[in-house]
């Protein structure tokens, strides 16, 4: 393995394990703030800090009109509508059900695939590894349903409201931004979304209900760096360089994340359901991968990218 594959590997891992403890970070930071205030204070932290970096590092944010059009699209669409959507129905929806809910996004990124990128085929492999991942998520956390969907009908339909746009906005991005920095990717759309999810926050949300105590900081600070500036920058990163529908498969281990960490943490109980979901969950994402040697090749190619992670024009 060379160090090319350890790198993706690695940033890989990372994302899964990150994001799979932003569900239950989100839930605490709700039991003291609103959500859209929540949201928006943890992508105001996010962007001050990925600014910092940027300054350190002297990285400037690309300012053509294609990099404008996707800022403006990525911070409306991909950050304030569908994390509105996420942390207003995390007040109704169960932690395990929004999960599952979330887990549409491999579907809706390869049904988006097939349309825009014509010469990149899905292959029956990627799609028994979406099936196979989604059975083994919904088997995981089949007993924590009550299958009393009346009470939060409109909560599930925002959850997977918010899958099925992220999903095309990671599309778009591996589209059209392929010559986008990864911080400054980061950067403007989450500064757009904090700005614009505090506004609305102060204009209509119930500001009594807000308590600034340490759940409250706790949360905001672990997903404004954590689950914002290392896990969407390393995402980004990695949808220069694996095939965009292998990448979307990190919605089917964030669930098992969590409830691992509810073991470690939370002693709460494994079962044999649970082992058999997350074994369909590994065949799926091993399907997914197969595909021969040059097929491998082809999602691991760094010999068409430079140093800074923007692909050279051929």
């Amino acid at each position: 393995m060379n160090n090319g594959t350890i790198k993706v590997t690695a940033v890989f891992v990372m994302i899964c394990l990150l994001w799979g403890s932003t569900w239950l970070a989100i839930r605490v930071g709700l039991e003291s703030l609103t959500p859209m205030i929540s949201a928006g204070i943890r992508f105001l932290i996010a962007s001050l800090l990925i600014l910092l970096i940027m300054k350190f590092r002297n990285i400037k944010p690309q300012s053509d009109k294609t990099a404008y059009r996707l800022y403006f699209v990525m911070g409306i669409f991909s950050f304030v509508i569908p994390f509105g959507l996420v942390y207003w129905a995390e007040q109704f929806v169960p932690s395990g059900l929004a999960s599952v809910l979330f887990a549409v996004y491999p579907f809706f990124v390869a049904i988006f695939s097939f349309f825009v990128f014509k010469n990149d085929k899905i292959g029956l492999n990627k799609m028994i590894g979406i099936v196979a991942g989604f059975t083994g998520i919904v088997i995981i956390f089949s007993e924590s349903f009550d299958w009393n969907f009346s009470d939060y009908f409109l909560g599930m339909l925002a959850i997977v409201l918010s899958g099925t746009m992220q999903a095309a906005i990671a599309v778009s991005i591996k589209k059209f931004g392929g010559h986008l920095h990864p911080l400054s990717m980061n950067f403007v759309p989450m500064l757009l979304a904090a700005i614009l999810m505090l506004l609305i926050g102060v204009l209509i949300e119930d500001k009594s209900r807000l308590v600034f105590d340490f759940n409250a900081a706790a949360s905001v600070l672990y997903l404004g760096v954590f689950g914002s500036v290392f896990t969407f920058t390393g995402y980004y990163w990695l949808l220069k360089r694996i095939n965009i529908i292998v990448l979307s498969l990190v919605a089917f281990i964030t669930p098992i994340i969590a409830l691992l960490l509810g073991w470690i943490f939370y002693n709460e109980q494994l079962t044999f359901r649970h082992l058999v979901g997350s074994m369909l969950v590994l065949f799926g994402l091993l399907s997914a991968n197969i595909g021969g040697r040059e097929q491998i090749k082809k999602l691991l190619n760094f010999r068409n990218y430079r140093f800074t992670g923007v692909r050279k024009e051929s």
